[in-house]
């Protein structure tokens, strides 16, 4: 007999925004709440870039309207450029940066396989 569970619908326009910078509005849609991923979609204003960063789990970063411009550390010359219907994957424990890479909005769906956002920023680390 298969469990009994229903679906979860999660509306973007019913999500609070978090900021990400002044520049990056986050609506996160899953994650911290059971679910074994957390997704979110963030909005880059042009001139938006992350810090370099890490996750201990992969990153699909999935390219919504605009540009994004994505690398891995040491690859900062030749940055994989994306735009709508692409999508990235970040391997774990790897630094990256992402940025908006046009001059209109870049709106992208983030997947990360953790039930929890975990962020580690390169330098910042205690």
């Amino acid at each position: 007999m298969r469990p009994i569970a229903e679906a979860k619908i999660v509306r973007l326009a019913e999500t609070d925004p978090v900021s990400f910078g002044p520049l990056a509005p986050y609506r996160r849609l899953t994650g911290d709440d059971g679910l074994p991923v957390f997704t979110g979609v963030q909005t880059c204003e042009p001139g938006y870039s992350t810090p370099l960063h890490w996750h201990p789990y992969a990153e699909y970063l999935f390219v919504l309207d605009g540009a994004m411009e994505a690398w891995t550390e040491g690859q900062e010359a030749t940055p994989a450029r994306l735009g709508p219907g692409d999508m990235i994957v970040l391997p774990a424990s790897v630094p990256h940066v992402f940025r908006n890479g046009g001059a209109a909005p870049l709106r992208l769906l983030g997947i990360h396989t953790s039930p929890v956002r975990i962020v580690h920023v390169v330098g910042a680390e205690c």
